[in-house]
């Protein structure tokens, strides 16, 4: 019961961070989903990196370095750390400074106005929506998942399963339920103010303790006096093929680049960037954002291998998926937390994990509440009609049936939470195109946005049942040249479908207005003929 204990703890303690930020509520509408604008940089930092690190990076990556091997942290590790801070320098900044000069909250807001389309906006909500909610489904399913292995043994007379590890222990409905509860709870009160500050406290758990995790499993596994000589022992037990990348074709492996641009589509990522007090904000998150994707995926993909030598229990007693004989890769993480340390440590580095799961959830059902009631609500009904009081009031009824809808989803047949993020990424990634040619390309067309937004949907849902709704763990488009297979990611397919399709009918459509286009792009310099005096 000590790890069941400590989990009940740091709820609470998250709970009532979220509500002591409720407090500091102005009862405004912008106080509650932007914080008034006063997020400085260390917090935006916090909480910018703990919205991005899920349960995709912890529980996702060590359960796909277990099946996949080392190269799991060059598939997205390296690249992330990249493009994530490319992206928050060249469409984060823009993105902000056309919040602040014309008010949005949200990107339909931005598109709608970009764009000169009124309608735009009812094409991209149910998308982004849609995307979104498997982003949910990766943390409530991971933290049941989580909760349920780490209490195994607790209540041995009440919940039995078909594996010693998690027989006895909380199964996942009520974990993922408990989960979802504490943070409807601390977003309904805080809003933005309580999420960032709820984000940078979690950050900073799961951090500190995804450190001491790394260190106490390496430790106990390789049985030695000194961290070194065991993090030598640990590694030198892992199979050849585990430590290298000869499984994983080249061009699989490049396609993955692809993936992590992500980010510049996530909306929730977006109102993030909208808190900050100013552009300077972004100085610390786009230096240091590289670094702590570095401290977080290492241990965790490090320990995914670890756990396929003969340093830890036999496959026999990892843990399955229910009713199957099939090793659950989303359970390796909290196993080895659970079987390599005692129990009040176990405890902490639990609430660690959890710290990251609930880091993105929070983010995530503010964001599709804010675009529920400013791009649907008062947008088509008139926000004169309501008051600040009755926005949030919306706001607050949606994110409640948001939260609903993804605990019931979580509910249905299991997936990897590795493949269902791609998945997930993969959709994102393919509209970024759109965002960043409504930035930087004057000849964008509200027809040719409106053709790449449908193409990249018709093409991510086509591949997406060609694999079998994400039941095919591998699946990768091949391409065949000169007697060569070259597999490549589908993301990458729907990319370019994308971006070609929305070049290629911008240009055969009429250009946007001038005012609009004045509106986002300094105007040219005038030309000076030949032989004037200030030539």
């Amino acid at each position: 019961m000590t790890e069941l204990i400590v989990i009940v703890i740091y709820l609470l303690l998250l709970l009532s961070l979220g509500l002591f930020a409720s407090q500091m509520f102005t009862g405004t509408k912008k106080d509650y989903l932007l914080a008034s604008h006063s997020i400085g940089p260390f917090l935006l930092l916090m909480s910018m990196f703990g919205t991005t690190m899920t349960a995709f990076a912890l529980v996702g990556s060590t359960g796909e370095a277990f099946s996949e091997g080392i190269g799991v942290y060059g598939l997205l590790a390296s690249s992330s750390g990249i493009v994530h801070s490319l992206c928050f320098f060249v469409i984060g900044v823009k993105l902000w400074t056309f919040g602040r000069k014309y008010g949005y909250s949200t990107q339909i807001q931005f598109f709608r106005d970009r764009l000169d389309s009124d309608r735009i906006g009812l094409l991209l909500f149910p998308i982004l929506v849609g995307l979104v909610i498997p982003y949910l489904l990766i943390g409530v399913i991971s933290s049941g998942t989580v909760i349920q292995n780490m209490t195994s043994g607790a209540f041995s007379d009440i919940f039995q399963t078909n594996s010693k590890a998690t027989s006895g222990g909380i199964p996942p409905y009520l974990g993922s339920l408990v989960i979802c509860c504490v943070v409807l709870v601390y977003v309904f009160f805080g809003g933005m103010r309580g999420t960032a500050w709820a984000n940078a406290f979690q950050t900073v758990v799961f951090m500190a303790l995804g450190l001491v995790t790394f260190v106490v499993i390496a430790n106990r596994l390789g049985g030695g006096e000194s961290f070194w000589e065991n993090l030598r022992t640990a590694s030198s037990s892992v199979s050849y093929e585990k430590l290298t990348r000869t499984e994983m074709s080249k061009t699989k492996f490049l396609t993955y680049l692809f993936v992590p641009l992500s980010v510049g589509m996530f909306p929730h990522l977006f109102q993030h960037w909208l808190t900050a007090k100013s552009a300077a904000s972004f100085k610390l998150p786009v230096v240091a954002h590289p670094i702590f994707i570095m401290i977080v995926w290492a241990p965790c993909v490090l320990i995914g291998v670890w756990a396929t030598t003969s340093l830890v229990p036999a496959v026999p007693a990892l843990p399955k998926f229910p009713g199957s004989d099939v090793v659950n890769p989303n359970a390796i993480l909290p196993f080895l937390v659970k079987t390599q340390t005692g129990a009040l440590l176990g405890g902490l580095l639990t609430a660690g994990i959890l710290a990251a799961i609930m880091s993105s959830l929070d983010s995530q059902f503010l964001c599709l509440g804010t675009m529920f009631e400013n791009d649907l609500i008062s947008h088509y009904f008139g926000e004169e009609r309501f008051t600040d009081r009755q926005q949030i009031l919306i706001t607050r009824a949606f994110i409640i049936a948001i939260v609903a809808l993804t605990y019931l989803l979580s509910l249905t047949a299991p997936r990897s939470v590795f493949s269902l993020g791609v998945w997930c990424f993969s959709g994102f990634s393919a509209l970024f195109p759109l965002v960043f040619a409504a930035l930087y390309w004057r000849r964008l067309t509200t027809t040719g946005a409106v053709a790449g937004i449908l193409a990249a949907i018709t093409t991510w849902v086509y591949l997406f049942w060609q694999s079998g709704f994400g039941k095919n763990q591998n699946y990768t488009v091949d391409i065949h040249l000169g007697g060569n297979t070259y597999e490549t990611m589908p993301v990458v397919t729907i990319f370019l479908c994308s971006m070609v399709t929305m070049v290629v009918v911008s240009l055969l459509t009429k250009p946007p207005k001038e005012e609009t286009l004045n509106r986002f792009f300094a105007a040219p310099p005038a030309l000076k003929s030949v032989g004037s005096s200030d030539t």
